[in-house]
């Protein structure tokens, strides 16, 4: 007599395809990606006093350093915008942008020996840091709000339609940094020299972002070179913000949709590299 034929729930096995993101079997582990966001969020204040107000206190004090430092004592142009106003907007995409690509490109060498141990989609790890890193966004953005509201009541900024644009400019920031940082922890999984030179790579790359410098100064410096300044395609997103929500900034719809499909660009080459260095990164972690 046969015995009834076993049928699994679930099958591990490997994926041949570099190109998959695989997102329905991420959505299966939706509760992971959960926990992950809790734990990101938990363990980012653990045994502080202050907690979650950090996330309020960081863009305040560096807001603050800025606008004395480079708008009263260097007297550098903010495009006619309040200083504080313009570091603070610019402060706030910058740290979403550079918290989580830091934290992408760790999720290989970081979780190493959890994914030793057990089989879950590994995309769910930089998945959960971008979920996580928009949590602190959002907190930062009421601060934004905030501050702006003070100055449209004073009438001094005007905000426009553009600013309705706002989340997509957010969301393709969040791909820019997800691709980006897929590519890093797929590097540093073999070369760990590029992780300490990551830290310095970031910070040396906000002084080619509007956050400190605006657009229309650098290219003044720049004179006939001044294309450059748009080759980075964070410029038009920040531009983009500043001129939606406070009504001045170097925005052009062009230099938008060519920084859109940049990232597009970037986001498919970190998901190749991603998928073909999971399978064998356990190995040379």
């Amino acid at each position: 007599m046969n015995e009834p034929q076993q049928k699994w729930t679930d099958v591990l096995e490997s994926k041949d395809s570099l190109f998959r993101l695989n997102l329905k079997e991420v959505w299966k582990y939706r509760d992971l990606v959960l926990m992950f966001v809790k734990r990101d969020f938990v363990s980012s204040f653990k045994q502080t006093i202050l907690g979650p107000l950090w996330f309020f206190i960081n863009p305040v004090m560096t807001t603050i350093v800025f606008t004395l430092v480079f708008g009263n004592i260097a007297s550098l142009p903010t495009d006619g915008i309040p200083p504080i106003l313009f570091y603070l907007a610019g402060n706030t995409l910058w740290g979403y942008f550079s918290t989580t690509m830091l934290s992408v490109s760790g999720v290989f060498t970081g979780n190493a020996a959890m994914f030793g141990k057990v089989y879950f989609p590994r995309l769910v790890t930089p998945i959960s840091t971008i979920i996580s890193s928009f949590m602190r966004l959002s907190i930062q953005m009421l601060l934004f709000f905030i501050v702006l509201g003070y100055f449209i009541f004073k009438g001094e900024v005007s905000p426009n339609i553009w600013a309705l644009f706002s989340p997509i400019l957010i969301i393709f920031l969040a791909l820019f940094s997800l691709g980006l940082g897929m590519i890093f922890s797929s590097l540093t999984t073999k070369y760990r020299d590029l992780s300490l030179l990551l830290g310095f790579g970031v910070s040396l790359f906000m002084w080619f972002t509007p956050v400190i410098l605006p657009t229309s100064l650098v290219k003044k410096q720049l004179g006939s070179y001044g294309y450059l300044a748009d080759l980075n395609p964070l410029t038009p997103i920040f531009e983009c913000f500043k001129f939606g929500f406070i009504g001045s900034g170097d925005f052009n719809i062009t230099r938008l949709l060519l920084s859109f499909t940049f990232i597009i660009i970037i986001l498919f080459f970190g998901i190749i590299i991603f998928n073909k260095s999971e399978k064998s990164f356990i190995d040379t972690v």
